[in-house]
């Protein structure tokens, strides 16, 4: 599926991970798949209220949370920097399809980062 939202299709998830050699590229790649994916899911079946928003990023949150070991294994992990870039990055999802009041804190809820 191809996203259609501008905003997103204009936002480089996780950039200030990507500027920094400690977090390996191939495991931002997927952090930023899980992200797309997350988007994906949203214009699929447009949530219909937070509620069903947070249902869709504990899926999403989950999937960062099986990163972690990947993270590990190339010598990086979830640290302070990288929980507010991706904190950040659900927080956008959520603004930018139409969900501006979600509370980040929330959206990432199950996360074990």
């Amino acid at each position: 599926m191809s996203i259609t939202n501008q905003q997103v299709n204009g936002h480089v998830f996780l950039r200030a991970l990507y500027e920094d050699a400690y977090y390996p590229d191939r495991v931002l790649d997927k952090g930023r798949a899980v992200l797309l994916g997350l988007c994906e899911r949203i214009e699929a079946g447009r949530p219909s209220d937070l509620a069903a928003l947070y249902l869709l990023t504990k899926v999403a949150t989950e999937a960062f949370n099986d990163l972690e070991a990947e993270f590990e294994a190339a010598g990086s992990e979830i640290e302070t920097v990288a929980r507010e870039e991706i904190a950040e990055d659900f927080g956008f999802v959520a603004s930018a399809y139409g969900f501006g009041d979600a509370d980040v804190e929330e959206l990432i809820a199950g996360r074990e980062w």
